[in-house]
């Protein structure tokens, strides 16, 4: 018994049987966009092991809380810029396609880092952070990977998965790229920061590198930024809907060069292999054969011309069709405004306990000022010096990337991403209580306590956002909806973690003048609460992807393998369900 495409065929057993044969996982351009991808996240965390010393260089003030809030603030105007421009993104990309809006996002990251590595002010280095906003953006938070640009990066993963099985792989694959870069971001920036001190004997003083010490691991970064441009030009294919049939040349001089690499041998016109070939063909080339289990093409030429035919006025017709759904009252469903709204609640929560962490870690209390009246008040911190914090924070991006990529996909697949999302989501009210408590624990057990709360909070993240992402883009009516949906998210997301910081902040400094140390994280807790009561009620998904497996045509007759009438239905069913 043999199965093509979802179609009965019989091999002379008189039983026929049908199986669903899925789309190739699309792994090399995965890997290209992570390629393309894994520059921002560098650039970003490269500046936070020296940016508390670039600011007190810029001799702003002697106050080392002024610092701090100065410092803050650099951080900040990134994270307000780039809240302004999360939708614009998103709806260009509807217009001129993903891959000029995703190309231009780097770029824009380039020019930020440059431009604040040659910082000789704060005004300057604000500019600079909030211009990187503008432009694209980088995301706060390990395993949320939310840009400005993010928007447009989910629309792109979402067009190049066309069946739900493969989305639990797809949608981890930029986490991990975050947590990666996460990781070698903070050891590029602490290392190359201040040459003329740290590396004497490679960098003189007097030379540029005293001038703007903060120049070099910028220099870095923007290198690597450039090298991502370079492969996003040349290799990355355009997955909009109405744009991936126009000329690429990037993507053609891409496809040149490989094509004249030593011991590389073309299989096809376009660089591609033959599994690989789209099954959508542009109106100038023809559908190859039907491949057999005898290996022999069984579909005449002719055959080809009145399928392909057919297949362009029906993908012309459902073009027309969809275009007519983009309108906002049926772009924005009811399912897809409360996945947003769960999506910028997560963002908020999550936000919060990555800005907390570090200074709950750090916080001193004197004996005079510690307090202890259970349950509620009491006020003391961890005292850990920067090093040991430091070493936690990597530890956690090791463990954000593992998690990621061993734990998401299966239980995704077990549970499904909305049932996924549910569980999460009632969940993190229990993290936010129980974190604060850990103080009291006994000191032999204090770091245990603390490596407890980044697994569990790790464990969550890494589950949370790519389902969250799964759901949007099956909620989405279109494809062509896809670009506005993600950037009104991203949005939402941005704003939310620019106030989550703020209010968190002042709360945590107001318990521990009240002896209440736990007031910001139950606060957020409850924060989490109203995220999972949303959660429940977001219904299943029934988007694009649902419609096109309800509208699945029945298996055909059995029928001998090798009849030409056969092969074009399967070929045609094909075209129907991935199209």
């Amino acid at each position: 018994m043999t199965t093509r495409m979802g179609t009965s065929v019989s091999s002379g057993d008189g039983v026929p049987a049908t199986r669903k044969k899925l789309p190739p996982y699309p792994m090399k351009q995965l890997l290209i966009l992570a390629l393309c991808r894994i520059s921002e996240p560098i650039a970003f965390m490269s500046i936070f092991p020296y940016i508390y010393h670039m600011v007190k260089d810029f001799n702003i003030t002697e106050d080392e809380n002024q610092i701090s809030f100065y410092a803050g603030m650099v951080t900040s105007a990134f994270t307000f810029a780039e809240c302004s421009t999360s939708f614009f993104w998103g709806r260009l990309s509807d217009k001129v396609g993903r891959k000029p809006v995703l190309i231009s996002g780097l770029a824009g990251t380039g020019l930020s880092v440059l431009i604040f590595g040659f910082a000789p002010n704060l005004a300057v280095a604000l500019f600079a952070r909030a211009l990187g906003g503008f432009l694209n953006g980088v995301p706060l938070d390990i395993g949320a990977d939310n840009t400005s640009n993010i928007g447009v990066l989910q629309t792109t993963i979402g067009e190049m998965v066309t069946v739900k099985e493969h989305q639990p792989r797809a949608y981890s694959v930029m986490p991990n790229v975050w947590c990666l870069g996460s990781i070698v971001g903070p050891m590029i920036g602490g290392a190359l920061a201040k040459p003329v001190e740290t590396l004497p004997s490679l960098f003189s003083p007097g030379s540029i590198w005293e001038r703007f010490p903060y120049l070099l691991p910028n220099l870095f970064s923007a290198c690597c930024v450039f090298i991502g441009v370079i492969i996003g030009v040349l290799f990355l294919e355009e997955t909009h809907a109405e744009k991936k049939r126009e000329r690429d040349r990037g993507l053609e001089f891409g496809r040149y060069l490989l094509s004249h690499l030593p011991g590389n041998k073309v299989r096809s016109s376009k660089g591609k292999e033959p599994e690989e070939q789209p099954l959508l063909f542009e109106t100038d080339e023809p559908l190859p054969g039907y491949l057999t289990n005898d290996g022999a093409r069984n579909l005449a030429s002719q055959d080809s011309v009145v399928l392909r035919e057919s297949l362009d006025l029906e993908a012309a017709s459902q073009g027309r069709s969809v275009k007519s759904e983009k309108k906002p009252g049926k772009v924005l469903t009811r399912s897809v405004i409360l996945i947003i709204i769960s999506y910028g609640i997560l963002a908020f929560h999550t936000m919060t306990f990555d800005a907390l962490l570090p200074v709950f870690l750090s916080t001193n209390v004197p004996d005079e000022k510690k307090v202890v009246s259970l349950p509620f008040r009491f006020a003391d911190g961890f005292g850990y010096d920067t090093k040991t914090i430091g070493i936690i924070l990597s530890v956690q991006g090791i463990y954000s990337m593992a998690s990621t990529s061993f734990l998401f996909p299966p239980v995704t697949l077990r549970l499904g991403a909305l049932r996924l999302f549910r569980f999460v989501s009632i969940a993190y009210p229990l993290l936010y209580l129980t974190t604060p408590y850990t103080v009291l624990l006994p000191d032999g057990l204090r770091m245990m306590g603390v490596y407890a709360l980044i697994v569990l909070k790790c464990t969550y993240a890494t589950l949370a956002y790519p389902s969250n992402a799964i759901l949007l883009t099956n909620s989405a009516p279109t494809t062509l909806s896809l670009g506005s949906i993600n950037g009104v998210a991203a949005c939402t997301a941005s704003l939310a973690r620019a106030c989550g910081p703020a209010v968190s902040g002042y709360l945590y400094t107001l318990g521990l003048d009240s002896g209440y140390s736990g007031l910001a994280w139950w606060a957020t807790g409850l924060v989490t609460v109203a995220g999972a009561y949303i959660s429940c009620s977001i219904p299943e998904p029934r988007g694009r992807l649902d419609e096109k497996e309800d509208v699945a045509e029945p298996a055909a007759p059995s029928a001998q393998v090798g009849d030409p009438l056969l092969v074009a239905s399967s070929q045609a069913q094909t075209v129907s369900t991935v199209a």
